[in-house]
Parts: C-alpha cells; sequence; structure tokens
C-alpha cells in the first residue's frame, strides 16, 4: 500500500485536485483532502511541488513505421539540404552490411533550398544501397537510383511517380512503403518496437492507439502488432486499428475496431498538396487535392463496420474529406443506430460547419494532433501560401471543437511527430490562435481521460478516481499553477503502471512472441 502527498490532479468529471491517493495492489482505493485513519501506515511518497496526474495516452500513432524510423536516421532538424546529404552519407557507413536503410522527416519548408532533397543528391552519397528518404507528412518519400531500378516497374504507372526528381507520391509512395516494410526481419521489428515503447513510456505515455496494415503480405503487421501488445506485461496499453475498408480484417483477428490511414485515408495531406479541398487551393498548383473515394464507397464501408459492431475511425484533414467522412459516418448510425459506437474521424484540421454539427449530433469523436499547431515542418507562412491567410486561420479549432461538446482527444500521428505530450498541451494552451485556445485543464483531459475514453478504456484509467488501475505519471510540476509560457518546460519524472515503476519492454524476442501468441490480454 503507497500513499501519494501533494498536487493530484485527478481529472475525474470535476477536475478535481485532492492532497492524498492511496494505491493497493495496483487500484487507487481512496482519494482525499483528509488521510483516514485505516492508511495511517502506508508508505508514503511525499510529491512537494511536482503532481501526479493520470498517464498519457497517444490516440493516433503508426507504431510500426514510428518504430522502424526511430531506430533510423532522424532528419528533421536538418536545416539544409546538404546537411541532410551529410547525415546519410554517415548513416550509410555506419550501416555496415545493411542493404535498404530508410531516414525520415524531410520538409522542403524547413530546408533553406525550400526543396525536398532529389535523386542525384541521394546518389552522390549513397550509390550502392537503396535508400527511401520519407518526407515529415509520411505521405510522400524521394528514393535514389539503385531503389528506383528495383521498383520502377511497380511504380511507373502509379499517380505520383517522378523519377527525374526521385519523388513519390500517393499509389507511388504507398507502394515504395510496401516493398520497404516487407524488408524488414520480424526480429528487428519487434526489438525496435519495444524500444519504441520505452521511449514512449519516458513521456509518460502507458496507452498507444496503433493504426497497422501498411504493405506486408496478408496484412501481417496488423496480426504482428496484436502479438506485440498481448505481449506486454509491464502495464503498458496497446490497441491495434486495422487500416482497412474490409471489415473482415478486422473480424478475422477479433479487432474490436477498424480504421486509421493509408487505405482508411479519405485525402491526402497540406504538404504533399493533395489534402482534399471545398475550395482550391490559392497558389499556382491550383486544384482541390485528391479525394481518394467516391461517397458511395466510404459510406457502403461505414455501414458495414457499424452494423458489424465495429469502431471506426477514418483520416481526414481538408474540409471536403472531413465532409464526407461526416456524412458517411451519419449514414451509417442513421442506418444502424447505436448509441455508445465511439466512431471518429482523425485529424480534422480543416472542419466545416456542417460537419461539426453532424459530429455534435452523432457523437462522433476526435483523435487530433495539436502537435501540428505551428509546426516547424509545415509552417505557418507555408499554410498560407497554398490556402489563403483566410482559410489559414481557420485550421485546428480545438476550441470550437470543445465548445461544440465534441471529445478531441490528442496523438502524435508518430513518426510525423514525436510522442510528447508535454508538448501537445503547449501547444493546445499557446496556441497563436488565442481564439482556439484551451485551458490546461481541458488539454489534460484531451490527453489523459478521452484518450482512454476513444478505446472504451475509461472505466479503468484516464483519471485517478477509486476503483480504477493506478496508471499514473509524476511531473516536475504542477501544470494548474504553472505560467502558460512554461508549461513547455514541465519535465516526466515518473510513469507508474498499475502502481508500480514502469519497467522495459526489452527482453529475448521469441520468448515474447510465445507469449503474445497465447495472452488473453486486450489489443
Amino acid at each position: 500500500m503507497r500513499c501519494y502527498k501533494g498536487n493530484i490532479l485527478t481529472v475525474d468529471p470535476c477536475n478535481t485536485v485532492v492532497k492524498y491517493l492511496v494505491e493497493d495492489k495496483g487500484r487507487i482505493i481512496y482519494t482525499g483532502n483528509e488521510l483516514p485513519d485505516r492508511y495511517k501506515d502506508a508508505e508514503v511518497v511525499n510529491l512537494g511541488e511536482k503532481a501526479l496526474i493520470p498517464a498519457f495516452v497517444d490516440t493516433h500513432q503508426h507504431m510500426a513505421s514510428f518504430s522502424t524510423f526511430h531506430a533510423g536516421l532522424n532528419v528533421m532538424e536538418a536545416e539544409s539540404n546538404k546537411q541532410i546529404a551529410d547525415m546519410v552519407k554517415e548513416f550509410v557507413e555506419e550501416s555496415k552490411d545493411k542493404k535498404t536503410l530508410i531516414a525520415f522527416g524531410a520538409s522542403p519548408y524547413s530546408v533553406k533550398e525550400k526543396r525536398l532533397i532529389s535523386r542525384d543528391e541521394l546518389d552522390a552519397v549513397c550509390p550502392d544501397k537503396e535508400i527511401m528518404v520519407v518526407k515529415y507528412d509520411g505521405h510522400a518519400c524521394v528514393i535514389n537510383s539503385r531503389l528506383l531500378k528495383k521498383l520502377d516497374d511497380r511504380v511507373k504507372t502509379l499517380r505520383g511517380y517522378h523519377p527525374d526528381t526521385g519523388e513519390m507520391n500517393q499509389e507511388a509512395f504507398f507502394e515504395c512503403s510496401n516493398y520497404i516494410t516487407n524488408s524488414l526481419s520480424v526480429i528487428d521489428l519487434f526489438k525496435n518496437m519495444q524500444k519504441a515503447i520505452d521511449y514512449q513510456a519516458s513521456h509518460g505515455i502507458a496507452s498507444i492507439h496503433t493504426v497497422s496494415g501498411v504493405g506486408f503480405t496478408g496484412n501481417l503487421d496488423i496480426t504482428f502488432e496484436k502479438i506485440f501488445a498481448k505481449s506486454l506485461t509491464n502495464g503498458f496499453q496497446v490497441r491495434v486499428f486495422p487500416q482497412s475498408m474490409n471489415i473482415k480484417v478486422a473480424q478475422k483477428r477479433k479487432l474490436s475496431r477498424i480504421g486509421g490511414c493509408f487505405e482508411c485515408a479519405l485525402d491526402g495531406c497540406f504538404g504533399s498538396h493533395d489534402a482534399a479541398m471545398n475550395e482550391e487551393y490559392v497558389d499556382s498548383t491550383g486544384g482541390n487535392g485528391v479525394l481518394y473515394y467516391d461517397d458511395e464507397k466510404v459510406i457502403d464501408f461505414c455501414k458495414k463496420a457499424n452494423r458489424a459492431g465495429l469502431q471506426i475511425e477514418m483520416h481526414a484533414i481538408g474540409d471536403r474529406a472531413f465532409d464526407q467522412a461526416c456524412k458517411a459516418l451519419k449514414a451509417a448510425l442513421d442506418d444502424y443506430p447505436r448509441k455508445d459506437h465511439r466512431h471518429g474521424i482523425i485529424h480534422d484540421c480543416l472542419p466545416t460547419k456542417e460537419g461539426l454539427e453532424i459530429c455534435r449530433q452523432y457523437g462522433i469523436a476526435m483523435p487530433v494532433q495539436s502537435a501540428f499547431i505551428n509546426w516547424k515542418q509545415e509552417p505557418d507562412e507555408y499554410l498560407e501560401s497554398i490556402m489563403g491567410k483566410e482559410r489559414a486561420a481557420k485550421l485546428n479549432p480545438l476550441k470550437t471543437f470543445a465548445d461544440n461538446g465534441i471529445i478531441v482527444s490528442f496523438g502524435s500521428d508518430a513518426p510525423c511527430t514525436s510522442p510528447d505530450p508535454i508538448v501537445w498541451i503547449d501547444k493546445a494552451v499557446n496556441n497563436a490562435n488565442k481564439e482556439q485556445a484551451l485551458s490546461v485543464e481541458q488539454a489534460l483531459r484531451m490527453c489523459t481521460y478521452n484518450g482512454y475514453y476513444t478505446a472504451f478504456d475509461d472505466k479503468d484509467r484516464g483519471s485517478l478516481e477509486q476503483g480504477k488501475i493506478a496508471d499514473m505519471v509524476v511531473l516536475s510540476e504542477n501544470p494548474y499553477n504553472t505560467e502558460k509560457e512554461h508549461i513547455k518546460d514541465i519535465k516526466v519524472e515518473q510513469l507508474i503502471l498499475s502502481g508500480k515503476p514502469y519497467q522495459s519492454c526489452e527482453e529475448n524476442v521469441i520468448k515474447a512472441i510465445i507469449r503474445g501468441l497465447f495472452s488473453k490480454s486486450k489489443a
């Protein structure tokens, strides 16, 4: 039995702050401002000026991709393509016998050349190995000549094929991604995932919602991530969303949810100029972006998934895609009403008034990414240049979502942004668009309780209330009492799962896989 004394931010329905929390055998057995006599002999942890909060949850990430890129070369902080080339050259030298290499995070908007690194520039530093440099948004890449030669027959007839620069977008990018993911060994991928979970735990994250189904034959990565999730014994929670428009992919694996990006993406993204828009882009490229499916196909998918009792999530960044998602979910729920479906639309960067009303009426949730606000890889000046200042000012309206009673949760979209809930809170609270800034209490709820609610985990986790599992985080200071501009300086000091300090995921891979195959735990 352990008693925590100090700033206990419960994130209960009233955002109660109490002085004491008592945990026993992994469950919270008491919270309050007076410590009853029956707990006087409990071990006391004095928090002082620190704070105890519910553990964080990341409600949208690509775990297999993040794990792979986390183990590869991250070029997000590079300030020029010359610097990226130098980093790649060093990476090649360190890679020894590896034949296929991956780098991540290139952006034409954060380097002085204002363009992606080119195929020729990659060839100059990596002529003898295949390399794919993935764009920061995860929707495009640049490949060198060696990889292009290997994949040319597969991609040359696909949309987004640009052999002159080596840039691959849309379907051509997906094909390149499929090849790369299939080149990974199962053992290496599992080890990378173990390390990636440990990294996220160091940032106070105790649960992730991973979207799977990217290029592996027979959707092996979905099965694999489920096995990984069920192999964990340290209390970390993984919820798997299969990225498929075929409900049998979820049913066959006995998963209660379906959706994500890739096959469940209704459009592209702003960085690749293919987010589906109701009005044309205002720069010289013009056009309305790309809507991957017609309304009939999306409605048919939603109706089938909803009738099957599955929870649905779909990617929608542009306002045209957002409208399509809202109308499809409305059609599905009109066809077969469900009170507690918890369907969601991911990203929601440019919502419409009509779509918001549908979300409000039908209880459609929004797993969003506050990290996209004032994002170095996709700066405001770029967004204004492609859609105009007035439209760009309407992006990511978090307060509007909250004011409409919509359940908003936060996620990283990793590897697009690094999983760091303190950043999520900081971006939401210190939004340069002050009309859309949230309170600290609202932001904290969105990356704790609301996240657990999104995957039906709120009965056991997400707030520090009696009877719940003691999944908690110790912060270096109380965010409720911290000046907003200093929120970013708060540190995660400890993650506690089921009352115990977090234990690393790293262990023998074969042993973990066997346990995952036979475990009855939730995924």
